[in-house]
């Protein structure tokens, strides 16, 4: 298994982690862009957001619950919170495992 988040996801690789459900990893990123950055991981290996096939469309519905408890639980949901899924060499994606970044903890520039 090559994949990193997969490796995670099997227990091979420690890292930080803050939820976990039946679907969903989330951990804390190694290299964070704000005070809070998370990664939330389907535990299913789905390249990226193009690749996800029209039979896991729910996968982002569920992602959006699972955000909406991670931001309530960690306290970063009253003070707002960006959400990024990059995809695609082009689009800034470095690990081709599907993932949302949740970041928090300072005011966010509108510049991207």
């Amino acid at each position: 298994m090559s994949c990193i988040f997969c490796r995670i996801i099997s227990k091979e690789l420690s890292s930080q982690l803050v939820y976990e459900d039946e679907k969903f990893i989330c951990i804390k990123d190694r290299e964070p862009q704000a005070p809070t950055h998370l990664l939330l991981i389907p535990k299913i290996h789905v390249e990226s957001l193009s690749h996800l096939e029209p039979s896991q469309h729910r996968l982002m519905a569920d992602a959006t619950s699972a955000i909406q408890k991670i931001s309530e639980d960690c306290g970063f949901a009253a003070s707002g919170y960006r959400t990024i899924i990059n995809t695609g060499e082009g689009g800034g994606q470095t690990v081709f495992h599907l993932h949302i970044h949740l970041l928090s903890g300072r005011k966010l520039s509108e510049k991207i």
